[in-house]
């Protein structure tokens, strides 16, 4: 059974639907690849989902150790490669505002970010750079 239904809209753009929640999503081709830049680009959303996984899989290890991580943030660079076009490299600067002081709390957080789903799903090829500012 179908998750997501996604068509072609024309101009470089498509939209997506989440079915369950009737979420729609738009994506455009990049400036630097013919076109408008007006929405996430499929590469963008790679690096989004890589970082979102991440946050999301820490707030569920957080959840075993009765801990809220609001204030966890993550900012995201991509850099393409030109010959294949593809994402040569993500860096993930993770952020915490008001982090645990526990060391092994934190390692445990940080191991449960780097293992996330969407980071093991990635192929070696894509380097992760990830900094913990916490």
């Amino acid at each position: 059974m179908p998750i997501i239904e996604s068509k072609y809209l024309g101009n470089l753009r498509c939209e997506s639907i989440h079915l369950k929640s009737e979420q729609k999503l738009i994506t455009d081709a990049p400036v630097d690849n013919h076109g408008k830049g007006e929405a996430f680009s499929p590469t963008d959303l790679l690096c989004c989902s890589l970082g979102t996984c991440m946050m999301t899989t820490m707030g569920i290890k957080a959840q075993n150790f009765d801990l809220d991580i609001q204030g966890l943030s993550v900012e995201l660079e991509k850099f393409m490669s030109s010959s294949p076009r593809k994402v040569a490299k993500a860096v993930i600067r993770m952020k915490w505002t008001n982090p645990v002081s526990d060391p092994d709390l934190i390692k445990i957080l940080k191991d449960t970010a780097l293992n996330c789903p969407v980071a093991l799903s990635l192929s070696d090829l894509l380097e992760q750079e990830v900094i913990f500012e916490f």
